[in-house]
């Protein structure tokens, strides 16, 4: 992904809570994640909001098969969401989907956040989740989701009114993507 874009689809994250388009968004299910992938990557690529067509893969792992997408989206929607188990459950089948093109990560931070302050009144503190171990606890999540529980849990914060903690949870969901702000480079 190219810095600017980075940078641009950064500036409509933020915009995204300091409008408070973020409470008109769907809490939950694929018709909020992609309003919140449209509202991050609009201009910036032709499929924002839309559901990939093609099959991808990362680092070796196939995600969900294309032809099928559609409908593992619609059983994906019909996941209870009661917990924060269920909601982490959740979140690593929407992972294995990985609906979009491009921009899966950042969009489904965001969308599990808000799971998690609709529900549980929670958020969790990314500034404090290392971007290695999370990574790693992703990787392994589709065989067993321990790992990610664990590490989401040990930061979770009952602050899910404060400006900077979700900003802060911003930036550092664009730095596990590899994006630094021209700044932070020396």
């Amino acid at each position: 992904m190219s810095k600017n874009i980075d940078k641009r689809s950064l500036e409509n994250a933020y915009r995204l809570f300091e409008s408070g388009d973020i409470d008109g968004i769907e809490v939950g299910s694929i018709k909020g994640l992609m309003s919140i992938h449209k509202y991050l990557f609009d201009n910036l690529y032709d499929f924002a909001g839309k559901v990939r067509t093609i099959n991808i893969s990362k680092g070796g792992f196939r995600f969900a098969n294309a032809l099928y997408l559609n409908e593992i989206l619609v059983k994906i929607d019909e996941m209870p969401e009661n917990n924060f188990e269920e909601i982490i459950a959740k979140y690593v089948e929407m992972n294995i989907a990985h609906p979009f093109m491009e921009g899966n990560g950042r969009t489904m931070r965001i969308w599990l956040d808000m799971l998690l302050k609709f529900r549980l009144e929670k958020l969790v503190n990314w500034q404090f989740v290392d971007k290695t171990r999370y990574l790693q606890a992703m990787e392994r999540s589709p065989i067993n989701d321990l790992e990610l529980r664990t590490l989401l849990s040990n930061n979770l914060t009952g602050d899910i009114n404060n400006r900077e903690i979700i900003f802060k949870g911003i930036e550092q969901s664009y730095y596990y993507e590899g994006y630094q702000k021209e700044d932070d480079i020396e």
